[in-house]
């Protein structure tokens, strides 16, 4: 097993995971509502630098020179800036400058975006693994507050990170119709 930094040639293998992680969220990041758009749009921009999808915000757990998951997180301090490029292309597809997305990380947070394991390799413990090289990352950069959202009603998720730590802060965001619950967890 290796836990990296993705690189922009692991697209093929990562988009498709973050894909279904995000779920319709990815269609108000796109600004389409067709799949196959969307899915073209999310490795254009997973192949470029500076975004909130980029490969440089990704990690990738590989095993037998296959991508087995992949996780997206930044800090929130830089979510205007990562979401930019998002925005002027629905601007350019739609022409409404005034659009915004819901603010899933506070300016004080690094944030894990979205965690996925590819189905073959589900059950193996992957997800803590990129759970734990998340909050290393963190704690590496110097940061004390660590998030993520967890959509209302998914128990499981909940559980799994509250056993790791996390805690519910009252913050609550709709995104694409679903409610979420905004957790954090202080690193010592």
């Amino acid at each position: 097993m290796n836990i990296r930094t993705a690189i922009p040639e692991d697209a093929h293998a990562a988009v498709p995971l973050l894909f279904e992680a995000i779920g319709d969220i990815t269609y108000i990041l796109m600004g389409t509502n067709d799949a196959d758009q969307a899915l073209d749009a999310m490795t254009a921009f997973f192949s470029q630098p500076a975004n909130r999808l980029s490969y440089e915000n990704c990690t990738v757990v590989e095993i037998g020179g296959r991508i087995a998951g992949a996780m997206l997180a930044y800090h929130g301090s830089r979510l205007d800036e990562l979401d930019r490029p998002l925005l002027e292309r629905i601007a350019s597809l739609t022409g409404d400058r005034n659009l915004t997305f819901p603010r899933e990380a506070m300016e004080n947070e690094y944030y894990l975006d979205s965690i996925a394991v590819d189905q073959d390799f589900r059950g193996q413990g992957l997800g803590k693994q990129l759970m734990k090289a998340f909050e290393a990352e963190g704690a590496k950069q110097g940061y004390a507050r660590l998030s993520l959202i967890v959509e209302l009603g998914n128990e499981n998720a909940k559980g799994l990170y509250s056993k790791q730590g996390y805690r519910a802060d009252g913050h609550q965001l709709e995104i694409a119709g679903h409610l979420y619950e905004h957790m954090v967890k202080q690193l010592d």
